[in-house]
């Protein structure tokens, strides 16, 4: 299969042909912890840990989809980011977006700050405020676009530029958008991460992470840190999301389509003060989001997460309670459509202060919108309107 083939093409075959031994056009999961050695030494695979052929499937079509050198799995996305910071050396400084997951937040505050890591949070849809925060010591740009939940984005390019003229590693969590609808390696980004737990598996049953590069050092340091520190994901769940990656075109279209019709439903009601989505035009970024996050044919898409104000708590509930298709649940990016109330649940590890200041409100709902009939998320959706 070329590298130059469609995307969809590469997402079903790239990484995926026959099985060799017996011909099956399904790949067996490799559930073994330990292989055969033909000699001492001689051996394409000796351990699990260290490397195991379904998850080598699997981080060969995810590169491949990325434009990458190689990717790097791991047991989830906060192992990914682990293993991001762990190519640090106590005193450096990593500059984050203000605005990320929250779960990226307690990580860092509660984890890798204990180690001599610095870190500093700023608005980094404005390049220069993040030019104007860099140090001496600043070694990595990390930045989430959009962001969780606030729907925020970053000038990927312009920042590249940034890092490159100061030789810093900029990594992009592309969560969000999915290799799909935007590529972050080709806006000169060095490092992108992925909860494969959301999109690119994409059915709520599998937890992990993934971390990409076209710089085939990096790779090299990632895989060491991957062996070495070990949290890698086991076969079947290598397996279960290669197979769902099959889909990942035709469900990101469903996501996009779906999201952009509930979008503008929202925006149209008096009960909600503020639609956060990159589709709408009344988005400060919109035509940002044109130009960066666009299909492999060149067509904007905006993904299937939006987010929205109500009055306060008690509209957010009663709205939420009405629902009978959206779940109430943590996560994002499966095939069903969800709902969170972020204050209380993906970044409950902020102080409220902080969430304030980020928008966060205690009236914020974040919805991942599925692929189910668009009519029966609408009704769905005046339901839990009419509610409040």
């Amino acid at each position: 299969m070329h590298k130059n083939s469609g995307f969809a093409t590469r997402a079903i075959h790239i990484g995926q042909s026959p099985d060799p031994l017996t011909g099956a056009v399904s790949l067996p999961v490799y559930q073994t912890s330990t292989f055969k050695q033909r000699d001492f030494a001689d051996f394409e695979f000796d351990y699990s840990r260290a490397d195991n052929p379904t998850r080598h499937n699997l981080e060969e079509t995810i590169a491949s989809l990325e434009g990458g050198a190689g990717a790097v799995a791991f047991g989830s996305g906060l192992a990914a980011e682990s293993a991001v910071f762990s190519l640090l050396s106590a005193g450096d400084h990593i500059l984050f977006s203000k605005n990320v997951y929250g779960g990226t937040f307690r990580i860092f505050e509660s984890v890798f700050s204990r180690f001599g890591l610095q870190a500093s949070w700023v608005d980094s849809t404005k390049p220069a405020e993040v030019e104007k925060a860099l140090r001496t010591n600043t070694k990595m740009i990390f930045v989430e676009t959009p962001t969780n939940p606030m729907m925020q984005l970053t000038d990927i390019a312009a920042v590249a530029e940034l890092a490159k003229n100061r030789k810093l590693l900029l990594v992009v969590d592309n969560t969000f958008m999915s290799p799909y609808y935007q590529r972050p390696l080709s806006l000169g980004a060095r490092l992108v991460i992925h909860s494969t737990t959301k999109y690119l598996n994409g059915h709520s049953d599998v937890i992990g992470g993934v971390v990409i590069s076209s710089d085939e050092d990096l790779v090299d340091q990632l895989r060491f840190l991957q062996m070495s520190v070990g949290a890698v994901p086991g076969p079947f769940d290598c397996w279960l999301t290669q197979r769902s990656l099959k889909t990942l075109a035709l469900r990101m279209q469903a996501h996009n389509r779906n999201a952009m019709t509930l979008a503008e439903n929202l925006a149209g009601s008096a009960k909600i003060e503020t639609v956060f989505y990159p589709g709408l035009s009344s988005h400060p970024q919109h035509d940002l989001a044109k130009q960066q996050q666009q299909d492999p044919f060149g067509n904007p898409g905006f993904g299937g997460m939006i987010s929205i104000t109500l009055k306060d708590i008690t509209a957010a509930r009663n709205f939420t309670q009405a629902l009978s298709v959206f779940t109430l649940a943590e996560s994002l990016g499966g095939v069903e459509s969800l709902i969170c109330h972020p204050a209380t649940m993906t970044h409950a590890s902020i102080p409220p202060e902080e969430r304030a200041a980020l928008g966060i409100s205690e009236g914020l709902l974040r919805l991942s919108v599925g692929i189910e009939d668009i009519g029966d998320l609408l009704q769905d959706v005046d339901r839990g309107l009419a509610a409040i």
